[in-house]
């Protein structure tokens, strides 16, 4: 009977604690997910970036106008057309102008004209007087007719120095006629495509006032050569030097990054009001060909390395806490947190240099309710992080 009791009070023992384990089994927390990422050997670099959005600009771009108003009276271009230097993209009616070259023109070639002739007879001159002369010698000239003679030696050698004198004035003024004809001519600074005309053949164009900016009558583009240039904080700016590498990203092309080489760093900080002091830094494309499908206006960022590191232990950047701590996933499926020394540093990647080893899993959610050292986690499984 005693037995029997025993046997009782075990059983209901058992059922108890069989009880009381399942209620804390079911009453303990539940695991938060978490998505974890492997910390690994590779490159790391660092690197400063843009505050703002940076532009792709052409090497070469002008906006130009008439230097004098007028009526368009050639218009020989269109909006998209490749020109090559020198090539005439706009002309101001100039039937006067023309005219005036063309007079001066015919007085220079009536003055050079003058000119030989007047020389001719001074050379004459000079050969009667230098005759006369030798006549006198052998008395067969009066002085009389000596001197005579060589007074106009002299005066058709100052007769044809003058003529030649006007030979040049009259050039002149058909250098001065040319160049105001040019006034009236736009041509291509440089090979380029006009990317925009403003006016058309018979409307009247004027040059900008001093002060008022006018949209210029052809803007020319120079689409073969580009770069890119952004706007980097001034507390950034002093570790950039020209020649340095750079990392060039385009919205218009999401999935590339293209290899650049700094050219020009500004020498002074721009002030945008409400906005932080900034320095423009340029980019060259690395290899030209990049640049083929792209247009000037297109927003960019760049991002210039100021050094970098192989092969060392990394850890994504997202996953660095306040404090240079990190919550490790371990094997029992806890989180754990750990204190690290890191090295360098960028948005993607920061350097390892003790505290964590190749292999090591950290948890990148870090910002999600229950994440702490010490949570039991599960990683989750439905984001691609690290199983």
């Amino acid at each position: 009977m005693a037995g029997t009791r025993l046997k009782l009070l075990a059983y209901g023992l058992g059922t108890v604690i069989v009880i009381a384990a399942l209620i804390a089994w079911l009453g303990r927390a539940k695991p938060v997910e978490v998505i974890v990422k492997s910390v690994d050997r590779g490159l790391v670099q660092d690197t400063t970036a843009n505050t703002r959005a940076g532009t792709i600009k052409a090497c070469n771009r002008a906006g130009i106008s008439p230097s004098i108003g007028g009526q368009i009276a050639q218009l020989p271009v269109e909006v998209g057309d490749h020109v090559e230097p020198g090539q005439l993209l706009l002309e101001l009616w100039n039937a006067d102008l023309l005219a005036e070259v063309a007079l001066a023109r015919s007085e220079a070639k009536a003055s050079a004209a003058l000119g030989r002739q007047t020389c001719v007879l001074a050379d004459v001159a000079a050969r009667d007087a230098e005759r006369l002369r030798t006549l006198r010698k052998k008395g067969l000239a009066t002085e009389e007719d000596a001197d005579k003679a060589d007074g106009d030696k002299r005066a058709q050698a100052a007769a044809c120095e003058a003529a030649r004198a006007k030979t040049e004035v009259s050039h002149s003024r058909l250098d001065v006629a040319l160049a105001s004809l040019d006034r009236t001519r736009l041509t291509a600074p440089f090979a380029g495509i006009v990317a925009e005309i403003n006016g058309e053949v018979g409307e009247f164009v004027t040059p900008s006032p001093v002060g008022i900016p006018t949209p210029p009558a052809i803007d020319l583009v120079d689409i073969n050569c580009l770069y890119a240039s952004a706007p980097i904080d001034e507390v950034d700016a002093p570790g950039i030097r020209v020649d340095m590498p750079a990392k060039i990203s385009l919205d218009a092309f999401p999935k590339r990054k293209f290899d650049g080489k700094v050219r020009r760093v500004a020498p002074y900080v721009r002030e945008v009001e409400k906005q932080a002091r900034t320095v423009d830094v340029e980019v060259d494309f690395a290899d030209p060909e990049d640049t083929r499908k792209m247009l000037p206006g297109y927003s960019a960022d760049i991002e210039v390395i100021l050094g970098e590191r192989k092969n060392v232990v990394r850890v994504p950047t997202e996953a660095i806490l306040e404090g240079n701590k990190v919550l490790v996933f371990t094997a029992d499926g806890l989180l754990e947190e750990r204190e690290i020394e890191t090295g360098l540093s960028n948005w993607e990647f920061t350097e390892v240099l003790k505290g964590l080893k190749a292999g090591d899993k950290v948890v990148v959610s870090v910002d999600r309710d229950g994440v702490e050292n010490g949570a039991r986690a599960e990683i989750e499984t439905t984001t691609g992080g690290d199983d």
